[in-house]
């Protein structure tokens, strides 16, 4: 193709500015290469935002705390220098159950003293301490760039983690340390995030362990937090340190599709020519809709045709002229009450498209930031499942509000405005094929070296979004991992 006066060119471009396209531009930069970075949206973060529900309440859209992200990209890109601030949650989660309700705190003997009022004290010292051999395991696995394939991983940890930590259920994993049926329903909803499964389904131990390997942020492992800010804040800080480094980030510029002899096409004509293309963009969208046609293999078509990525998130996002009516606002609320709760949602789900009493995570992030409020009121972030791909989530919604009414009595009467994301729109707004939040489910078998490559079988295309290994949540190894490997084909290690 013949260049034309108005290309762009650069040594590597970039499809997409969430955080791992920032961050891979940012190692890239930082390595003296000429970086572009293409971002559909006017704004940059992908799914880690945060954006006005109505004119004066702001939240984080649709990634909501931050737990995983790798402490030396924390580091290497100086988010500290950049504004960046986190406020470990403490407690991590309120649980309200019809028993009254309990907290989960950063302070163990402060938990223990807690849980031993449900016989679960002893349980709890007891999976502290296996969790921590688990995590010391599995974490460099999920860090390395090279992972083992799952046919290798019982070796790489050993049997019990295997079983209880990777293939298991989090059903099972929790039923081995604890109790009594809340205690249960809330440490074991951790195993199904963002994944079409239940809880008693082999695998979801593995989505269980997943969230667990975080927390070197707060130095303690498994411990999340708030973004002050939002998690715009955070994904702001990325593109500052990419921008500080050297790169470009173009915004309102959405791929059209990655030629064959270098770079791409941006909607409209405009091309960027590059030696180099790393997507940050799903597997589904990288090589089913952007790639040169004819020019992948049948079977390599197939494998990504077969990647599962369902959706199974409604993100409800509310502004409140008063706080929910809650014992405890600073941590997690966890709607869990119990497995077979957790499991019959995911069985209601199966069979109507959404679950009446949906599993919740909410978030009232106002109480420990303020500033995302002109004035008073609050602003609360709901995370549930289970969702289907629904045109009308009018059900769907009006069942998280009641089921967090029944818990907060004066919720309905404070709302000022809600605004709920579903699959469909967390595929329109993000461009998450099938609304799935992690680019493809999480369980085992898509997992480790099984997950995608950041190498693809074009020559050139790298892949660096969480579709690629490790996976997803706001974790940033695999914008980290794919930068290196790019510099080592490139000879700029």
């Amino acid at each position: 193709m013949a260049e034309r006066p108005t290309d762009l060119h650069a040594d590597a471009v970039v499809v997409g500015a969430g955080h791992n396209g920032l961050i891979a531009a940012a190692y890239l930069a930082r390595a003296g290469l000429r970086v572009i970075v293409c971002e559909r949206r006017d704004i940059v973060g992908g799914a880690a935002v945060t954006e006005e529900i109505v004119p004066g309440f702001r939240a984080s859209t649709a990634s909501y705390a931050l737990s995983l992200l790798r402490p030396d990209v924390f580091a290497d890109l100086e988010l500290e220098r950049h504004g960046v601030i986190v406020v470990p949650k403490d407690p991590q989660m309120f649980v309200p159950h019809e028993d009254g309700h309990f907290s989960v705190w950063r302070d163990s003997a402060r938990t223990i003293q807690e849980l031993a009022r449900f016989g679960d004290d002893e349980g709890y010292a007891r999976w502290s301490a296996f969790w921590d051999d688990a995590v010391a395991k599995l974490r460099p696995l999920v860090d390395a760039a090279d992972p083992p394939p799952l046919a290798e991983v019982e070796r790489a940890v050993g049997p019990d983690i295997w079983r209880w930590a990777v293939a298991g259920s989090a059903a099972e994993a929790v039923e081995r340390f604890f109790e009594h049926p809340a205690v249960q329903g809330a440490f074991a909803s951790q195993g199904v995030i963002g994944t079409w499964a239940s809880v008693r389904d082999p695998g979801t131990a593995w989505v269980l362990a997943y969230h667990a390997l975080g927390g070197e942020l707060y130095g303690s492992s498994g411990t999340w937090g708030y973004v002050r800010g939002g998690m715009g804040a955070l994904t702001g800080a990325l593109r500052a340190a990419a921008e500080d480094a050297g790169a470009e980030i173009l915004v309102g510029a959405p791929v059209e599709e990655i030629l064959a002899d270098g770079g791409l096409r941006l909607e409209g004509g405009r091309v960027v020519r590059a030696e180099v293309v790393v997507s940050g963009a799903d597997p589904k969208t990288t090589f089913l809709r952007l790639a040169p046609s004819g020019a992948l293999d049948a079977s390599f078509v197939e494998h990504v045709e077969s990647w599962r990525a369902p959706g199974c998130v409604l993100k409800v996002n509310m502004a409140l002229s008063e706080a929910p009516q809650f014992a405890e606002l600073r941590g997690t609320i966890e709607i869990s009450p119990s497995i077979d709760y957790l499991h019959a949602a995911y069985e209601e789900a199966k069979s109507e498209g959404y679950s009446r009493r949906p599993f919740i995570e909410c978030f009232v992030q106002s109480a420990v930031d303020p500033g995302l409020v002109d004035g008073d009121g609050h602003v609360v972030s709901a995370f549930t499942q289970y969702t289907t791909d629904l045109a009308d989530l009018s059900a769907a919604t009006e069942a998280v509000l009641d089921t967090l009414s029944s818990y907060a009595p004066n919720l309905r009467d404070a709302i000022v405005a809600c605004e709920a994301l579903g699959p469909r729109e967390l595929e329109q707004r993000f461009g998450l094929s099938g609304g799935n939040i992690f680019h493809g489910e999480l369980l085992p078998d898509q997992s480790f070296g099984e997950r995608f490559d950041y190498r693809t079988p074009l020559r050139g295309l790298y892949l660096c979004g969480s579709g690629a290994r490790p996976g997803g949540c706001v974790m940033g190894a695999a914008g980290r991992n794919a930068a290196k490997v790019v510099l080592q084909d490139l000879g700029r290690a």
